[in-house]
């Protein structure tokens, strides 16, 4: 049976960029947007009253089918919102394009995980996708985040300046929908290293839902997480392959301070113990074994890395990076043989992040 630990909200913006941002007030025209970091205390204050609830309905035996629902908040606080789709309905008369995004980014997700490890939606038990966009904590303000809530996924329209809607990047929609995996497996704790492992697994399989649903191959990818999300050409929100260089000399966030080596690690109380900062130096170690092995990253480091996150017994919920480590050398060991090139890649991988 599947136990799911409710976990603080999970969301894409980091509160390092959300300070940045509200330090930097500006007039945006007709509305000011909320402050992410004052919007993001509520709605994390909200959720220690009300937990949320991931629908009863489960699949019956034999029954692998997508469930998705889709639903407007109508730039209210309140969710899930008004039902606007749910699977099997047809998508032509459909005209927002952030419903589109979700149903196309969701149902990319969940096939990738159903074709590639044989897994049945988050829970691995047919758990319906839920997708609320247009949502605002403050609805006399702009949302700029996405986050999964413990039970379904939020998306907010960003404010059109520093950010693009949170619907527009398949491999946040992963990201997010990855947390809900990650509770349900190996449940890492959400904060300081074990959080950042919670973080980094969730843009591993980020950006291998993305690779895999634009065909592109390990060694041709940007390996950049939010590409459309942070507006300007030249940003991202996050490097995996250089962390720390996903934006630089930006008007309002300066440079990225993701640490991508563990001599850099970041000691901090704040963001639960640095979860989104430190993050970089797990990714980092996954980028470089995705590349040692290249062809496609979800098909040998994905494998690996997967195997190792529904391992309870391999990967604990306090997990450090030293226990991913040895976690992730073991589940080569055993998916392709010792002293193997899957084997040397992951140690390589590691050693680059000086994780030992």
């Amino acid at each position: 049976m599947c136990h799911q630990h409710f976990n603080p909200m999970q969301c894409i913006i980091p509160p390092y960029i959300a300070e940045k941002l509200s330090k930097k007030t500006q007039n945006r025209g007709e509305e000011i947007p909320d402050d992410n970091l004052a919007a993001d205390k509520r709605i994390r204050e909200k959720r220690k009253n009300t937990k949320p609830v991931i629908s009863a309905v489960r699949s019956g035996p034999g029954d692998d089918k997508m469930k998705m629902k889709v639903f407007d908040a109508g730039q209210l606080p309140i969710l899930p919102g008004d039902q606007v789709w749910q699977q099997g309905e047809p998508l032509d008369a459909l005209t927002d394009k952030s419903v589109k995004e979700v149903i196309s980014g969701g149902t990319d997700t969940w096939n990738f995980f159903k074709k590639v490890f044989k897994r049945n939606s988050l829970d691995n038990n047919g758990v319906p996708l839920v997708h609320s966009v247009h949502f605002r904590e403050n609805p006399t303000k702009v949302y700029g985040n996405a986050f999964w809530n413990g039970g379904q996924m939020i998306y907010g329209d960003g404010d059109g300046i520093n950010f693009a809607s949170f619907t527009s990047d398949i491999d946040i929609i992963a990201h997010e929908l990855t947390h809900g995996i990650v509770s349900f497996e190996a449940d890492l704790e959400y904060k300081d290293q074990s959080g950042a492992l919670n973080e980094s697994f969730a843009d591993v399989f980020g950006i291998l839902v993305k690779q895999w649903a634009t065909k592109t191959p390990a060694k041709k990818s940007s390996w950049l997480i939010g590409e459309n999300i942070l507006i300007g050409d030249n940003y991202a929100l996050r490097s995996m392959k250089a962390p720390g260089t996903a934006y630089t000399n930006h008007p309002f966030l300066d440079n990225d301070p993701q640490p991508a080596v563990m001599s850099d690690f970041i000691k901090m109380k704040d963001d639960d113990g640095g979860v989104h900062f430190n993050s970089g130096i797990p990714n980092h170690a996954f980028y470089v074994t995705a590349i040692e092995l290249g062809g496609n990253a979800w098909e040998k480091a994905g494998r690996i890395w997967y195997a190792t996150l529904t391992d309870r017994q391999a990967l604990k919920k306090k997990a450090t990076f030293s226990d991913a480590r040895k976690a992730t050398i073991q589940k080569a060991i055993e998916l392709f043989g010792d002293k193997t090139k899957e084997v040397k890649a992951v140690i390589k991988g590691w050693d680059e992040a000086e994780v030992k």
